[in-house]
């Protein structure tokens, strides 16, 4: 079962040391891409800009500066205020946008209740598709699959399978 966890905040845009702009902005986290969470920013045009990282990376640096290259994230204080900034680069520009922490954290903290850290794993699955894959079909015969299927070039004249 795929669980979603969202929560709309207003984000600022920050210009400059003294200019910001409010950008509406969607955070959502799914239970069957456990790793990564999603960020829809609503700048004003027809669909939004999605950004897509990892949870942890922002779990992170809503105490402590982290990321490097397109995401770096990290906590401060401005006007008295706590908040996590958060600066993306792309080919098509850069952006440093500023989050209430406590939104912030009360929001990662149910992704938290929903995949516990260190349970990502399990919780897509992966050891059961494994298992399926490799479980021999009904029917097959285990010793039709243990045996070399290519003699090797060792054999003996008149050796081989039949």
């Amino acid at each position: 079962m795929n669980t979603v966890v969202e929560r709309e905040l207003e984000l600022k845009l920050i210009l400059s040391p003294e200019r910001s702009i409010p950008v509406p902005a969607r955070l959502s986290y799914r239970t069957n891409d456990p790793f990564a969470v999603h960020i829809a920013f609503h700048i004003g045009s027809e669909n939004p800009v999605n950004w897509t990282f990892a949870r942890e990376l922002l779990v992170e640096g809503v105490f402590r500066p982290c990321g490097h290259g397109d995401v770096r994230v990290w906590p401060t204080k401005v006007d008295g205020r706590s908040v996590v900034l958060m600066a993306l680069s792309s080919p098509a520009g850069d952006a440093l946008l500023e989050a209430p922490t406590a939104q912030v954290s009360a929001w990662l903290e149910r992704t938290l209740r929903a995949v516990p850290p260190g349970s990502e794993v399990e919780q897509l699955g992966i050891d059961d598709g494994l298992a399926e894959l490799l479980a021999p079909a009904p029917g097959c015969h285990d010793e039709l699959w243990l045996r070399d299927p290519w003699p090797s070039d060792e054999s003996q004249e008149g050796e081989g399978y039949v």
